[in-house]
């Protein structure tokens, strides 16, 4: 298991991919791989929407990541303290500057959804294959 806090700054969620990265290499899965880049992704959406979109001044937002190895699974949890939940992404996206953020969470991972945390807010969660079926 890792979990650390990051401050809700487009820094700190790139801190927060770096590391996620770091710890899947330590955990056998090496930079650049499938599985890596997957997850690499998916923390990189999963931050982005907690600093743009769950900011609340004076927060952090929070990363978790465990790799249960027997059922071939990371997953992928980013806690932000604002009450407001992601909307399911829409099947076709028109042109636009954003809004695909989910769709490439849903894209690379087997599943994903929203649970409440303890305290304020909510947690945005993924489960990411870390070999082929």
């Amino acid at each position: 298991m890792f979990a650390q806090r990051f401050s809700s700054t487009r820094r700190g969620a790139r801190l927060a991919r770096r590391l996620a990265v770091h710890r899947l290499d330590q955990w056998g899965l090496p930079y650049g791989s499938d599985a890596s880049d997957a997850v690499a992704v998916v923390v990189a959406e999963l931050c982005a929407n907690a600093v743009l979109h769950g900011r609340v001044p004076g927060r952090d937002f929070e990363l978790k990541l465990s790799h249960d190895r027997a059922a071939g699974v990371v997953r992928v949890e980013v806690s932000d303290t604002h009450p407001g939940r992601p909307e399911e992404p829409p099947q076709a996206v028109a042109p636009a500057e954003g809004g695909r953020g989910l769709l490439v969470v849903a894209a690379l991972a087997r599943r994903w959804g929203v649970r409440e945390r303890v305290g304020p807010g909510k947690t945005v969660w993924a489960e990411c294959a870390t070999e082929a079926p």
